[in-house]
C-alpha cells in the first residue's frame, strides 16, 4: 500500500519453524502454513533508527512482512498466529502471480500490562498489480501516529470527526457483529411459520438494521 524508505529495508527470511516455536500452533494451523505459504520475508523495519520518528504510546517499531502465497487464499488464522508471535505491530504484503494485496491487524499494548499486546480487528485490501505505483509514507510526528495512519488506510470504514483509532476499530467490529446478527435474524424469519412470531422478528430485524445504520453514519 505504501512505498517504504530504502533505509528501512530489513530483508530477512523468517523461517516458519521460528513461528511454530513461539506460537505453538495446532496441527490444523501448521497445515495451513504449509499449504498456503511459500516463504515469509521480514521486509521492512520502521523504527526511530530507520525513519527518524520517535516511539510513542508503546509503539517502538512497526514491521512489514512480505508473504509469498502458493495460491490466492490465506486463512486469517495464519496471520493471527504470526501477529501473536511478533510483539510489534505488523503490516502484511501478500503476493501471488504478479499481484499483491495488503493486510493489517490493529494491535495495541494492553491497558493492564504494557508488555502484552491486545489483538483486535483485521483488515485486508483487494488484489492489485504488484508493480503499481505506491504513495510514500504519510506524514507523522511519531510512530504511534504513523501506525494510526497506516491502519486507517486499511480500514474499510470512513472515520468520524475526531474519532480515535481505538473507537474507529471498535465501531468497525461492532458493524461486523451487527451484520451477522441481521443475517441470522433474516434466516430465522424466512423459516418461521407462525404469524405472531414473524411480526416480533420483523420488529427485531428493523431495530437491528437501525442500529447498523447508526454505526455506519459518520
Amino acid at each position: 500500500m505504501f512505498s517504504y524508505p530504502k533505509q528501512a529495508e530489513f530483508n530477512r527470511l523468517l523461517p516458519k519453524s521460528k513461528i511454530y516455536a513461539h506460537a505453538k500452533p495446532g496441527k490444523a494451523v501448521k497445515d495451513l502454513f504449509v499449504s498456503q505459504i511459500g516463504e515469509i520475508v521480514w521486509k521492512y523495519k520502521l523504527s526511530p533508527e530507520t525513519i527518524n520518528l520517535p516511539a510513542r504510546h508503546g509503539i517502538t517499531e512497526i514491521q512489514v512482512f512480505e508473504i509469498a502465497l502458493k495460491g490466492k487464499e490465506l486463512d486469517e488464522d495464519v496471520l493471527r498466529t504470526i501477529d501473536k508471535t511478533i510483539p510489534f505491530p505488523i503490516l502484511f504484503q501478500l503476493t501471488h502471480g504478479g499481484r499483491i494485496r495488503f493486510s493489517a491487524t490493529y494491535k495495541r499494548p494492553s491497558d493492564s500490562d504494557s508488555t502484552k499486546w491486545v489483538i483486535e480487528a483485521s483488515f485486508m485490501t483487494d488484489w492489485q498489480p504488484a508493480m503499481q505505483e505506491r504513495p510514500s509514507l504519510p506524514v507523522a510526528l511519531d510512530l504511534a501516529s504513523l501506525y494510526e495512519h497506516l491502519i486507517r488506510r486499511h480500514l474499510p470504514l470512513p472515520q468520524r470527526s475526531g474519532e480515535s483509532i481505538r473507537d474507529h476499530v471498535a465501531r468497525y467490529t461492532a458493524i461486523q457483529t451487527k451484520e451477522k446478527e441481521c443475517q441470522q435474524m433474516e434466516a430465522r424469519l424466512n423459516k418461521e411459520k407462525q404469524f405472531n412470531r414473524k411480526v416480533e422478528m420483523n420488529a427485531a430485524l428493523r431495530s437491528l438494521r437501525q442500529e447498523l445504520s447508526d454505526l455506519h453514519h459518520s
